[in-house]
């Protein structure tokens, strides 16, 4: 506990210590100074100010954008589903046809190699 009370006394003392050699050792008066820490307090909580409008901006436009290309997703796999729908619909009629051609050309295949081989 000893220690940890001549910690903080050590910290109060030096900062003290310290904050009065800068104000003796500053170039420029008092009221100077204070009117130039005035000065940047403000233009930092302004540019704060500006950080988090232009935030929020940011957070808002991030939702809207995610929200609508959750919308243009679902359409797209919607119109992606009805063209495969319609590729099924248009192929499967010829399906059997094909099938069909793709038979005769492998019997006219066999039939070939049959008459080959016995010339």
């Amino acid at each position: 506990m000893s220690s940890g009370k001549s910690l903080v006394l050590g910290l109060l003392v030096g900062s003290t210590l310290s904050a009065a050699v800068t104000l003796l050792s500053t170039p420029e008066s008092g009221s100077s100074i204070r009117g130039r820490v005035k000065n940047q307090g403000m233009e930092i909580g302004n540019l704060l100010s500006t950080l988090k409008k232009d935030g929020l901006r940011l957070k808002d436009q991030l939702t809207q954008t995610s929200k609508e290309g959750a919308v243009l997703i679902k359409e797209l796999t919607e119109e992606i589903k009805n063209s495969l729908e319609d590729w099924k619909d248009t192929v499967e009629p010829h399906q059997e046809s094909i099938y069909q051609s793709l038979e005769q050309i492998e019997t006219s295949i066999k039939d070939l190699e049959n008459k080959m081989k016995t010339q």
